[in-house]
């Protein structure tokens, strides 16, 4: 009789450490007993019941997914290369093993959907230039889906935009022209500040008494200073102006 209440003891000692279970923090524990959800258990030692009761946990934490690249081809019929990386949560453990098999492969599965129908409806130009504003789409999209799963899309985030070869030379060649173009304009505008400086200038000296004569002989004290190996010979506007009255006259 001692033998087999020894015997009965070790079993019960053994299905009790069997029956208990450890839930971490971050994780969730969903109880069905007898195959029907009866609860949730929280984080610490849980008690489990062998053959009746099976324990299934879940990551509450934030976990993010890669979304493959996918071939697509955009509004103006481009074709190119997008993928995405998506952070999501379970904020229901139930729905998240209830309502679908494998939570994580459906809300990648669905992104890649979302990824493809968001930036196939848009110009290759949007696709470059408003990568949140086609991100934000596309989390809206999937964080609808997956809200019957219990699951909270927290972000989507386009990470790389493969462009086919010949299209990145045409870019690379309208870039060149767009900065040709604002090259000469920022010249122009030098050039045409710089007139009307000048002109400033010779309005002012004309309006001064013997201006026009300080400004020449500054020019000739400069061009005096440089070293040449030519001759240089300066004549009075006067003198020439006289001269050219006297040929007048004999003629």
């Amino acid at each position: 009789m001692g033998i087999i209440l020894m015997y009965l003891v070790i079993i019960a000692v053994v299905v009790v450490v069997i029956s208990l279970k450890v839930i971490n923090q971050y994780e969730r524990g969903v109880v069905l007993t007898l195959g029907k959800f009866t609860g949730i258990r929280g984080p610490g030692l849980r008690l489990v019941v062998p053959g009746f009761q099976r324990l299934l946990r879940v990551d509450v934490r934030s976990t993010p997914i890669d979304v493959p690249k996918q071939e697509v081809i955009t509004k103006d019929n481009v074709t190119v290369g997008v993928d995405a990386v998506v952070y999501f949560r379970v904020i229901d453990a139930p729905k998240a093993v209830l309502e679908t098999t494998n939570y994580i492969y459906a809300t990648s599965q669905f992104a890649q959907a979302a990824l493809r129908d968001v930036t196939g409806n848009v110009d290759m130009d949007d696709l470059l230039g408003k990568r949140e504003e086609i991100s934000q789409q596309i989390k809206e999209i999937v964080d609808r889906q997956t809200d019957q799963w219990g699951i909270d899309v927290e972000a989507v985030k386009i990470q790389n935009i493969e462009l086919p070869t010949d299209m990145k030379r045409a870019m690379a060649k309208q870039a060149e022209a767009e900065r040709e173009r604002r090259a000469v304009i920022i010249t122009a505008e030098g050039e045409k500040a710089a007139a009307i400086a000048v002109a400033e200038a010779a309005a002012t000296l004309t309006k001064i008494p013997g201006g026009i004569n300080v400004r020449t002989l500054q020019t000739l004290e400069k061009i005096s200073s440089e070293p040449s190996q030519n001759t240089l010979i300066v004549l009075p506007a006067e003198l020439t102006e006289s001269v050219g009255r006297i040929l007048n006259s004999n003629k």
